[in-house]
């Protein structure tokens, strides 16, 4: 199963919209606070599932890929 271009767009360049860490990409959240999230339960909707997903990104080690989308697919 491949995942959908467009939606790996969307979370490279989503940014934290409330909390400590507001304003910043969800990539440059710091793994304990993702974590946190897993523990405690992520937010309903969008929010919630880009949070997962970039819990798995991280834990994996798969930052730099997102890192790359960032590059090579500037925000319009």
């Amino acid at each position: 199963m491949m995942p959908d271009p467009r939606k790996l767009i969307e979370l490279a360049h989503y940014r934290m919209p409330f909390g400590k860490f507001k304003g910043r990409y969800l990539v440059d959240l710091p793994e304990p606070y993702l974590i946190w999230f897993q523990q405690k339960g992520y937010p309903e909707g969008k929010l919630g599932v880009l949070l997962q997903s970039m819990t798995e990104i991280k834990i994996n080690g798969l930052e730099g890929l997102v890192r790359k989308i960032q590059k090579d697919f500037p925000k319009q």
